[in-house]
């Protein structure tokens, strides 16, 4: 991606976040607000692993705040954390690369659930519901080599090296900013007056093709530098990299424990209970 579009994109993604905020109810209108913790796995989806779900998983945390208007919409906030993977040699969907990369994600996620029935925790009826969901995100990244090398700084593509011309040998220099579309499903189920469970599989569609540091072609790089862009030294200059028209994709899949307050007092909450509960 280049730097002007990646720029167009941020611009775009941070217009999404502020009518994300507009749209949010105001939290006096809110019925409740649940706050709690997201604990999980996450895994990635790219160049080195195109099609295998839940390959590789690594652990995932996160603290999430949760709005909720009425009995079928919930708009939430979350930070989740957590470590992607990536090896050639495991995969095998082009073991011939011998790639691999490793990168911590840190994800904020702006999000309106949907519950296909009447929820409320703390209900004694209305105490489970599936649910879809979707929103924005912005995260960061930071592909490196197993051995701990900033795969990024190094230029894997040409590019941070340039010909006797001064021309790049590579695409310009990525972003390890950048915004995404989470998505998914889940299930939530009141433990108690107070107490809520949710499990769910989210996925995230970004908008870079870098998270595992592989996307266009080879370059004609420095020898020091063969071992992180070419390391079995089995490909030509031009040669075919990774797919620069995909993008990748990370996600999540794990369960929520939340704690509900009252936002507007305990005579609201009561009349709500009697008269929907």
């Amino acid at each position: 991606m280049e730097w002007n579009d990646m720029k167009n994109n941020q611009k775009a993604f941070f217009s999404l976040i502020l009518l994300g905020f507009l749209l949010l109810p105001n939290v006096q209108q809110a019925q409740d607000m649940e706050v709690g913790l997201f604990g999980g796995v996450n895994y990635y989806i790219g160049d080195i692993n195109p099609a295998k779900h839940f390959s590789q998983p690594e652990p995932a945390f996160g603290l999430i705040a949760r709005y909720n208007p009425n009995t079928r919409w919930t708009f939430r906030a979350s930070i989740t954390m957590g470590k992607l993977i990536g090896n050639d040699t495991i995969v095998k969907f082009n073991e011939s690369r011998q790639l691999a990369f490793e990168t911590r994600v840190n994800d904020f996620s702006l999000i309106a659930e949907f519950n296909f029935f009447d929820y409320f925790t703390g209900s004694k009826r209305d105490y489970v519901t599936p649910y879809i969901f979707g929103g924005v995100s912005v995260f960061s990244f930071n592909p490196k080599h197993p051995d701990g090398t900033d795969l990024q700084s190094i230029g894997t593509e040409g590019q941070q090296d340039t010909d006797s011309n001064g021309n790049r040998l590579g695409p310009a220099p990525y972003n390890k900013f950048s915004f995404s579309i989470p998505f998914g499903i889940g299930v939530k189920y009141s433990l108690g007056k107070r107490v809520g469970l949710a499990v769910e599989w989210r996925i995230h569609k970004t908008f870079t093709d870098y998270l595992d540091d592989v996307s266009t072609t080879y370059a004609s790089l420095p020898v020091a530098k063969q071992k992180y862009g070419d390391p079995g030294g089995n490909f030509d200059t031009g040669m075919k990299r990774g797919d620069e028209s995909t993008r990748d994709w990370y996600s999540y899949a794990g369960i929520t424990l939340t704690y509900k307050f009252d936002l507007r007092g305990k005579q609201r909450c009561d009349n709500f209970n009697q008269t929907n509960h």
